[in-house]
């Protein structure tokens, strides 16, 4: 079973200095020469963060790293707004096209470094296959489990409106991915509003029945953000990582039985045909985030306000944008 509950804190911004500070307190007193110690970039993780995985694993992004002093930790999280609105963490990996309305609205300090190109049908609302719930209409005065602040949140909330419907007229039950894998099993939910890998696993663990997925609603484009302080004081880092992710996505969609031998441990020891059917649906294609491509995104933030889901109201476009050197993305 897909494990997503090992959250672990982030390093405080005091233990770091603490760090720092001991370093700088030993060349004072005249230590021995030596090449400095590296310094860590801190990167944040959620089970779907699949090239992440993959640099961690093939220890790639350690070794693109070495040669700027730094090294990378990494940090895995059950939900990641929090150490995103926090600034815990320098570097984030991929989170859903939500999340960053909900860090937006909360003015946390990121900039936009990379995107996975969107797939739509990797998100989904899913009940079990003998249910008499048919479409989403059909949800009214059901018990619907989802994350709150996912892109499935989102999904979920649009295809409502769709539908006529508001989260009013249904009884939300907002769980983290593994509490709510737990809950569709045991039969405690009517429907889950999911993404992958947690939706593969569902649909490998009992029937079910897609009622909508993200086609129609959301192009699902997966958004990698990053700390402004530390991309202004490190761009080359965020170059380097932003090509190591590049690199990463070609590999995955080129080597897919080494992909899933890959991650299949790492996600539970899950069969290879759930981590393939994951794969399958996600493009993992990293590029560039453009000011123009962001429509979508104002049109989560609108349904978001509209369902009182964020406090005000916000310019979706209106964020800080990396962009890679030119010929080196």
């Amino acid at each position: 079973m897909i494990d997503d509950s090992v959250g672990r804190t982030a390093p405080s911004r005091r233990s770091l200095l603490r760090a720092g500070l001991g370093g700088a307190a030993a060349v004072a007193l005249g230590a021995p020469a030596v090449r400095a110690a590296p310094r860590t970039v801190t990167i944040s993780m959620q089970r779907s963060s699949v090239l992440f995985t993959v640099l961690k694993v093939k220890g790639t992004l350690a070794e693109r790293l070495a040669p700027l002093g730094f090294t990378p930790t990494w940090h895995l999280f059950t939900s990641v707004l929090e150490p995103m609105t926090a600034g815990a963490v320098d570097i984030h990996a991929d989170v859903a096209d939500a999340v960053p309305i909900f860090t937006q609205a909360a003015r946390a300090p990121l900039t936009f470094y990379a995107r996975e190109r969107g797939a739509p049908a990797a998100e989904a609302i899913i009940v079990p296959a003998e249910s008499p719930v048919r479409t989403v209409a059909d949800l009214k005065g059901r018990t619907v489990g989802v994350s709150r602040g996912s892109g499935s949140h989102y999904v979920l909330a649009a295809a409502l409106k769709r539908a006529g419907l508001t989260f009013a007229d249904i009884k939300p039950a907002y769980l983290q991915a593994p509490e709510g894998a737990a809950a569709f099993e045991q039969g405690s939910l009517d429907a889950w509003s999911i993404w992958d890998p947690f939706l593969a696993f569902a649909e490998a663990k009992r029937p079910v029945r897609v009622i909508a997925d993200g086609s129609g609603l959301t192009s699902y484009h997966r958004y990698y953000l990053v700390n402004d302080s530390f991309v202004a004081a490190q761009p080359e880092v965020v170059a380097t990582v932003y090509r190591a992710l590049v690199e990463a996505g070609g590999w995955v969609k080129a080597n897919p039985e080494e992909a899933v031998a890959l991650l299949a441990p790492i996600w539970g020891d899950l069969p290879p045909a759930v981590v393939a059917a994951a794969n399958s649906r996600r493009t993992y294609a990293v590029e560039p985030v453009e000011r123009g491509q962001l429509g979508e995104q104002q049109a989560i933030a609108d349904v978001f306000y509209e369902a009182k889901l964020i406090p005000r109201r916000i310019d979706a476009t209106d964020v800080p944008i990396w962009q890679p050197p030119a010929g080196r993305g």
